[in-house]
């Protein structure tokens, strides 16, 4: 009797742990069936020459098990700059149709430009694509001018997007990214949000465009966009995601790579070098991890890190 009684607690201890991991599993985004059955999850197979990396907050992720990779302070909070984009861009594609056109109101801001001027109509689509290829603050405006209640009312949109998207430590003043103490975000966050902005079919084709000409509605006004990430199509595997940076962020970069379908995503925040720091971690992962098949238990207890 008293050995059925603690088979009986061990059973049920055993079945509350899976199902709390389960349930954790779900709230981070995990594929808990992924992690349950046999799959691939990536091994450090080298312990030396860790890269040496500027950024304050740093976090690369594997995309398909969500396991830690590299991290660094990837929990402070941090300025966002334009890698703020991506929350204005999945803001905007929840709301507009992406041949809804829209009006420019006498859009004049600082920065980076496509030179939108008062009046000019374009499509969402279009704007988009200045938003995320060129990093165009004007056509982020536009975006928000247009939104039911303004730009205020946008910003609005942009916190509750975040919010229901679990990013804890993020919060938003701007569609832009200028510089505001009320304006921050973390790598953990960025990384995140990176995640969900890929699964979106239209963010990821414009994201991974090297460069393209978009015109207004009318024909007469074009605009020649190239796409300031250096790395796109520069270093293998790399298909986005939205670089940032001013005076007080320093240089950011949100960074998804896909090399023989081993796929991983990467926040760098407040760097001296985004794109030289990005490529030598995209460098090291590869050549320091291998994907191999590994028991569940072993996931569960040693491999996964719940981010």
């Amino acid at each position: 009797m008293k050995f059925l009684s603690l088979l009986l607690v061990a059973i049920v201890f055993f079945g509350s742990f899976s199902l709390g991991f389960k349930v954790r599993a779900n709230e981070l985004g995990i594929n808990f069936l992924q992690i349950g059955n046999a799959s691939d999850l990536p091994v450090l197979i080298g312990t030396n020459n860790f890269p040496i990396l500027s950024g304050q907050g740093i976090i690369a992720v594997d995309a398909d098990s969500n396991v830690t990779l590299f991290e660094k302070n990837s929990n402070a909070k941090l300025l966002p700059a334009s890698t703020t984009k991506i929350l204005t861009a999945l803001t905007c594609l929840d709301y507009y149709k992406l041949d809804d056109v829209l009006t420019a109101k006498n859009p004049v801001v600082e920065g980076q430009r496509m030179g939108l001027v008062d009046g000019e109509q374009m499509t969402v689509q279009n704007l988009l694509k200045g938003l995320l290829i060129y990093s165009a603050n004007d056509a982020a405006i536009v975006l928000a001018q247009n939104y039911p209640g303004g730009i205020d009312a946008f910003v609005s949109a942009m916190n509750a997007k975040a919010a229901s998207l679990h990013l804890e430590n993020s919060h938003f003043t701007n569609p832009i990214g200028l510089d505001n103490p009320d304006q921050y975000t973390t790598a953990l966050d960025m990384v995140r949000l990176g995640k969900v902005a890929m699964h979106n079919e239209n963010f990821a084709q414009i994201v991974g465009t090297k460069e393209t000409v978009v015109s207004d509605v009318s024909g007469k006004f074009s605009y020649k966009l190239k796409n300031i990430n250096e790395l796109l199509k520069s270093v293998e595997g790399v298909e986005g995601i939205k670089t940032g940076w001013t005076e007080g962020a320093k240089e950011n970069l949100i960074t998804y790579v896909n090399r023989n379908n081993r796929k991983i995503y990467i926040a760098l925040l407040g760097s001296a070098d985004r794109f030289g720091e990005t490529k030598e971690l995209i460098n090291w992962i590869y050549a320091n991890y291998v994907w191999q098949r590994v028991g569940y238990i072993q996931k569960a207890v040693s491999q996964v890190r719940l981010f």
